[in-house]
């Protein structure tokens, strides 16, 4: 097989497209002949040494992507050579054969192209569990969604308005702006000095939930909320939040939820159901598969330039055609 990988850290220029052993097939696997995979800053902050990766180099980045079973292992049912699948949690997802727990395999339907699924899985089953679990948003909710020109933050808008919610979003380009008010959002506004004031004054009391991406601006989303408002906290882009005094939380009974997508994908029955709503939200047209831009897996390190570069707008795909 052949495989992006690295053996330093630092910036693009370390990645090497390199020819590697092809893996064995452990028992309860599948190994997928990959097609697309989807490309997240994760892999960024992997591949610059800001996470801790286990094992020795060369290491192999990448969690998301889509292919065809080409080999099944010892004890693994209802998954035969030919079938198409997608995952969402697999490491060294990097390379042309990548191998998969059968329980993270996910079953691709016909109208989900092997782009469209490394395209959405992440941030698709990030966005549907933040709006069914963290906080069950409802019709005529008013929701603030920070970082909403992001890829969670452009799925949030979309399943939030499926559910009759109204949204505020908050983007730091004006082209960001524009694409959250094409989702859906009524407004959008900038990352100002006065962007809690601009979002108390629209929502009058308060909105009923934030997410919250960004970490740094916890203590101001919470001065956007009504009173037993709840604050959706699943990310630190920015930065680690400060630590919040309980008082506050008791004066105006509000309530502060963590989240993480892998405490949700639990089994394999919740992955594939979840999958399937998220796949039946794609096909009725509540939810679109972000704009993509593809490189092949040979011009990963051209693919990582692309994502550093921060105009960017949607998702970027490497794929391997064989």
């Amino acid at each position: 097989m052949k495989a992006l990988l690295f053996e330093t850290f630092g910036g693009p220029e370390v990645l090497q497209y390199r020819e590697l052993p092809d893996p064995a097939v452990p028992p309860s696997h599948v190994q997928l002949a990959m097609r697309a995979i989807g490309l997240n800053f994760a892999d960024m902050h992997r591949r610059r040494g800001n996470y801790f990766l286990p094992g020795k180099p060369p290491h192999i980045n990448g969690y998301e992507g889509a292919g065809i079973v080409v080999e099944v292992g010892e004890g693994v049912e209802g998954i035969v050579i030919g079938d198409r699948i997608g995952f969402a949690d697999c490491p060294f997802a990097n390379a042309t054969r990548v191998n998969v727990p059968a329980d993270k395999a996910i079953p691709l339907p016909d109208h989900i192209s092997f782009a469209a699924a490394a395209a959405v899985l992440l941030q698709g089953l990030t966005a549907q569990y933040l709006v069914e679990d963290s906080y069950g948003v409802r019709r005529g909710d008013l929701i603030l969604v920070h970082a909403a020109g992001g890829g969670v933050g452009q799925a949030l808008i979309q399943l939030a308005v499926a559910r009759g919610a109204r949204v505020i979003g908050l983007a730091s380009t004006a082209e960001k702006r524009s694409t959250a008010i094409a989702l859906g959002a009524e407004t959008c506004f900038d990352y100002s000095n006065n962007w809690p004031d601009l979002a108390r004054d629209y929502a009058g009391s308060g909105v009923d939930a934030v997410f919250d991406s960004v970490g740094t601006t916890f203590i101001k989303s919470l001065s956007c909320l009504k009173d037993r408002g709840t604050m959706v906290a699943f990310g630190t882009a920015g930065g680690d939040p400060p630590h919040v005094d309980p008082q506050l939380l008791m004066e105006r009974s509000l309530t502060i939820v963590g989240g993480d997508l892998w405490n949700h994908l639990d089994s394999r029955d919740s992955r594939r159901q979840r999958a399937r709503r998220l796949f039946d939200a794609i096909k009725h047209g509540e939810l679109k598969i972000p704009r993509t831009e593809q490189f092949p897996l040979a011009n990963g390190a051209d693919a990582h330039r692309r994502m550093e570069d921060r105009s960017f707008l949607g998702k970027i795909v490497m794929s391997n055609e064989e």
